[in-house]
């Protein structure tokens, strides 16, 4: 091969492992060296398994291939878990000085659903403490660098896993997903994200604190795939979106692979569909944007018209969106106020104190349950907009990647914002609406940074945003990757 492996898509070393060209044992062997290479300076996979990794290669050799092997099959494919997830016998910090010592008992199921269609997991990827914030720094490990610019943030919470792919350290990786967690580090590397439909993906039933991964005041943090690629993508949720055969609620597969939708839209199979497009450079006026951010969304989302589409300036109505989301937000950490007390309340970080304060002052239920009956009216608002769309395109961040060192983004435009998670709005206004959301590097900004198009469906369109995203890929000629 011309390149070397690390540098191959997940689908082409899927086949290549399907073909007995290569084995698992020996991309084990590329994923150590790069990360060996390079992880110094990135630091996006601090927790490595390859010891397990190797034994796991041992035992699947062992093991039967599927006689009809499901689509999201992986052959022994190594891939990076977000360190919010649970692996057997690998140490589960959560990002905090709390949990440092941790070692996993058992793996959380979306794990078990994954090692049984085929994946190794190498390592777990940085994440900020317990997974609060946009950019990935944590009191255990320290900063999660960008690949493109290592004086920038990767973004977060994803950020190890964002930046692990970037880095050429993995194929595939994990993240979650409440208010942007997979988006914004895929915008921020050049990397693909997604946010699932509800449903798409296992929700963990095991709590957290604060309560990773569950429902509560109407938010939830999803699981959901990160690839270099769309394709890859899509291999990753087809994956993902599997039976866990001890859950009753874990999903159905979908009707056909989302593989499927991705080739599709990489051939340009529908160039002659007339796709709605709508597209907002700040969500209907409720989010500063940096200009040149904006600018360069919008030339992506005009490439849409040479698949047949109409584009035009439209946005559902989300004027209320911020505030429903801080108030949902903060019941949301409210099962996490054991860890006010000392000694925690000395160890965790300033940020998560005040995020848990202010859920506990929401003394009064009216607060929580008006912000619950204004999501409610929102997603009717967003149920309509969908009925004359068939997609919403927009920046996923206001900013391009900004310095590590900046905790949070604190003014936009000359825009103030009061805490650290109000300049995520861009992609938690749509965490509010049970609609696949995905993140696509669509530009790079004058600096070398990369920028990403957020492709929104309605609920259950997980397909179609897949297509129309392997479609633009095609057309922008994405992905690129950072000389690192």
């Amino acid at each position: 091969m011309e390149n070397p492996l690390w540098v191959q898509s997940a689908t082409v070393v899927v086949q290549l492992l399907r073909d007995k060209k290569v084995t698992p044992l020996q991309l084990i062997d590329v994923a150590e060296a790069r990360i060996k290479e390079n992880d110094t300076i990135v630091n996006a996979v601090p927790t490595l398994c390859f010891e397990r990794a190797r034994r796991q290669a041992h035992e699947l050799a062992q093991r039967p291939v599927p006689h009809t092997p499901g689509p999201g099959y992986l052959f022994g494919l190594p891939i990076v878990v977000k360190d919010l997830t649970a692996v057997e016998g690998v140490r589960f910090t959560e990002g905090s000085l709390l949990h440092k010592d941790r070692i996993a008992e058992h793996s959380d199921p979306l794990v078990e659903v994954l090692e049984a269609n085929g994946a190794i997991i190498i390592g777990k990827s940085n994440t900020p403490e317990f997974g609060a914030g946009g950019n990935t720094f944590n009191e255990v490990f320290g900063v999660t660098r960008n690949p493109w610019d290592t004086r920038k943030t990767a973004g977060g919470s994803s950020g190890g896993s964002a930046a692990a792919l970037a880095a050429g350290q993995a194929w595939l990786a994990t993240g979650s997903d409440l208010g942007g967690s997979l988006r914004i580090p895929a915008a921020f590397c050049g990397v693909v994200g997604m946010r699932p439909s509800p449903g798409v993906v296992l929700q963990r039933w095991a709590p957290k604190a604060p309560p990773s991964g569950a429902d509560a005041g109407g938010v939830a943090g999803l699981d959901g795939p990160m690839a270099r690629s769309v394709g890859d993508l899509a291999l990753a949720l087809d994956a993902m979106a599997a039976r866990h055969p001890r859950d009753p609620h874990s999903p159905l597969p979908p009707a056909q692979p989302f593989a499927v939708a991705a080739a599709a839209g990489a051939a340009l199979a529908r160039q002659n569909r007339r796709w709605r497009v709508g597209f907002t450079p700040d969500l209907g006026g409720i989010a500063p944007v940096e200009p040149e951010t904006a600018a360069l969304c919008r030339a992506a989302a005009q490439r849409c018209r040479e698949l047949g589409a109409q584009v035009a300036d439209a946005c559902p109505d989300l004027h209320d969106a911020a505030h429903v989301f801080q108030v949902l937000r903060a019941a949301w950490f409210v099962d996490a106020a054991p860890l006010l007390r000392e000694p925690a309340r000395s160890v965790i970080k300033a940020e998560l104190v005040w995020q848990i304060e202010a859920g506990l002052r929401l003394t009064e239920s009216e607060q929580v349950a008006a912000a619950v009956a204004a999501q409610a009216a929102l997603c009717q608002r967003v149920d309509a907009f969908f009925e004359s769309h068939d997609f919403l395109l927009c920046p996923v961040t206001m900013v391009a990647p900004f310095d590590a060192e900046v905790r949070w983004v604190q003014e936009v435009q000359g825009v103030r914002f009061s805490n650290y998670s109000e300049w995520l709005l861009m992609t938690s206004s749509l965490s509010l609406a049970p609609v696949p959301a995905l993140s696509l590097p669509v530009a790079l900004t004058g600096n070398g940074l990369p920028v990403g198009l957020q492709i929104v469906g309605p609920p259950g369109g997980d397909a179609a945003v897949i297509e129309l995203a392997a479609a633009l890929e095609r057309l922008i000629g994405t992905p690129v990757r950072p000389e690192l």
